[in-house]
């Protein structure tokens, strides 16, 4: 099975398309067919649901999805090889209930305020304190993923023509994130202390922009530790892991709080919503309504907008208003 495994993903892999989780479901594949002894180069029905009950049992339905969806289209690859296998029907493709959090406008000052005032009793050498308040800001100003701010180069940052250039998207797309005025002045003070880290090769092109007190790349779960600390001193409650509020969050709070300023500075909605979903480096306007769950309360004069203009996101406003009690009843 090795060479169609290969060459299946280095087919997607030239088209552009990502193929990390399409490596991992594929050599979870390898591992099973392996392991049951397996010798055919074909897979027909019985090692197929072999595999399935193995790797998919008690798992999300979106996971569900995304492994079958990907075994679908590798063993249509065999055949297209003329090696028939059996293929199997798709699920029906999970839509999710998640509802993301949105911070208001006094949270996010919150958040900046505790982030600007963060002490730690003993001094770490890798402690995160430095980058933690300019990376806040710049997941904010820019709408950029956490995976993507700390992935950033030195050399992805043009303080001349005011953007960050982004390679490693989810999209597999480059896209560049406007920085404005208060977000340069955060940047270059912060490279400036930056800088002055006796690290060799911190100040290198090739160099991580956000880094901790030794010089190394940041990770998603040390920040997420300090993101919960953040919460907790701005008086945010968190509700969990599954619940939030999250650092992706903050990308759901630019979106909507963009599309707001937008709307008060008196701007053509028809004309906000394609500028909207280009500064989030969506493919489709549609990708771009997931982000607007807005809530009355917050904002009500979304709700006022031009009816033609919002239909398409009354559905998200809907369910954003809902509350389900413990037994499930709306």
């Amino acid at each position: 099975m090795a060479p169609y495994i290969s060459s299946f993903v280095e087919s997607k892999t030239r088209k552009g398309i990502k193929g990390e989780d399409i490596k991992w479901i594929l050599y979870e594949l390898d591992r099973h067919l392996a392991e049951k002894g397996h010798q055919a180069c074909y897979i027909d029905r019985i090692s197929y649901d072999s595999w399935y009950h193995a790797t998919c049992g008690n798992k999300q339905v979106s996971t569900v999805y995304q492994k079958v969806s990907v075994m679908r289209r590798f063993l249509i690859y065999m055949g297209n090889m003329g090696l028939e296998c059996y293929v199997p029907r798709l699920p029906r493709k999970h839509k999710s209930e998640y509802v993301p959090y949105i911070f208001t406008e006094n949270e996010i000052k919150g958040l900046f305020a505790a982030a600007d005032n963060l002490r730690v009793k003993e001094h770490h050498a890798n402690s995160l304190m430095m980058v933690v308040p300019v990376l806040l800001r710049t997941l904010y100003s820019t709408a950029i993923r956490i995976g993507e701010a700390i992935n950033l180069r030195n050399k992805d940052i043009d303080f001349e023509k005011h953007v960050i250039v982004l390679d490693n998207t989810k999209n597999g797309r480059q896209r560049l994130a406007p920085l404005n005025e208060s977000l340069e002045k955060v940047l270059r003070q912060y490279i400036r202390y930056r800088n002055m880290l006796p690290v060799e090769g911190v100040m290198a092109p090739e160099s991580h922009l956000f880094v901790n007190g030794l010089g190394h790349k940041l990770s998603k779960r040390g920040i997420g530790r300090y993101f919960r600390k953040l919460l907790q001193e701005a008086n945010i409650p968190y509700k969990g892991h599954e619940e939030g509020p999250s650092l992706h969050n903050l990308r759901h709070t630019a979106c909507v709080h963009s599309l707001v300023r937008m709307h008060r500075q008196g701007r053509d909605i028809y004309c906000c919503l394609p500028i909207l979903s280009t500064f989030m480096g969506h493919v489709k306007v549609m990708d771009t309504e997931h982000y607007l769950r807005l809530t009355q309360n917050m904002y009500p004069e979304i709700i006022q907008m031009d009816a033609s203009v919002t239909a398409g996101l009354g559905n998200l406003i809907a369910k954003s208003l809902l509350k389900v009690d413990d037994h499930g009843n709306i």
